[in-house]
């Protein structure tokens, strides 16, 4: 994309920023890029194999990734969310970073296939999007691609849900502690959340020891439980935990649920606007109290 490359080249030509973090080409497949030099910037890529968060490189954890300097970052809409989120939880500061977004129309579900983009191959989350041009940004480069034709209308998360909805709750505590029972608590998940920004996970705390670190499945379960619960009304369902997850456990369900609960009792859904709060930090005196009755 050459619009990509010689903005890129521009910033760092002029010193508006020291490192682009994007995308470019790797040996297997697409991978995120760190170019500090004006001269590299050819290196830069956008397609529908870019399916990263690279929003996860901003927070402030990543101390490597800020020694670099003032970064720009290449955004999709669900990548606008997240910085979003984290600019609304005062984890960054909008003047410190240079967005650059792309416009884009899906990305792939295997992004190491080299499959073209059709209703079939496209990522999950991309059936639900709402953000194909973000407007949290300072440059907008690309091309927004005709919709895809055969572009599902429910995404296959939803229809699961469904059938998860329709077990009894029995068969769903099977289903759930099945797939729990593959976590070998790796954390891949929160690594590669850029809402997991946390100094010190609750995870790793041993005094008081809040989870048993063992992948055990008392300790499994309690694990996926707190971090969905952490991520409600935050989710930007980016994807990244469950493609990054090596058991390959259904991740993207488990917060899709939490999602929709949030939405229907408080009408909120994760937005790439930093001044909606959301509800988990939100008090209001409309909020429903049936559970307290």
């Amino acid at each position: 994309m050459q619009e990509l490359q010689e903005l890129a080249k521009k910033l760092l030509s002029e010193g508006r920023v020291q490192v682009v973090i994007g995308y470019e080409a790797g040996a297997h497949g697409v991978r995120p890029a760190f170019v500090t030099d004006a001269a590299d910037c050819g290196r830069l890529i956008f397609d529908p194999r870019c399916v990263h968060n690279l929003a996860v490189y901003l927070s402030p954890r990543r101390s490597p990734v800020k020694r670099l300097g003032k970064p720009a970052v290449v955004v999709k809409g669900c990548d606008a969310k997240a910085v979003a989120g984290l600019l609304r939880e005062s984890q960054i500061k909008r003047d410190d970073v240079v967005l650059i977004g792309v416009r884009c129309s899906g990305v792939l579900a295997d992004p190491r296939s080299g499959a073209t983009l059709t209703g079939e191959t496209v990522a999950d989350k991309c059936i639900l999007c709402d953000l194909h041009e973000p407007t949290l940004v300072d440059h907008l480069v690309g091309e927004l691609r005709p919709p895809l034709p055969d572009m599902p209308r429910v995404s296959r998360r939803d229809l699961m849900l469904e059938r998860i909805s329709a077990m009894s709750p029995a068969e769903r505590w099977a289903f759930w502690q099945a797939e729990f029972s593959r976590c070998t608590r790796c954390y891949a998940c929160r690594q590669t959340c850029p809402l997991c920004f946390c100094e010190q996970c609750v995870a790793d705390k041993s005094q008081p020891q809040w989870l048993e670190t063992s992948p055990h499945p008392r300790g499994n379960l309690a694990w996926h439980v707190i971090r969905a619960m952490h991520l409600a009304g935050r989710c930007v369902d980016c994807g990244e935990c469950e493609r990054a997850c090596p058991a390959e456990i259904p991740l993207g369900l488990l917060y899709r649920k939490v999602a929709q609960i949030v939405e229907a009792r408080f009408k909120h859904r994760p937005t790439e606007d930093p001044e909606v709060p959301s509800p988990i930090g939100k008090y209001s005196l409309d909020d429903e109290q049936e559970f307290i009755l």
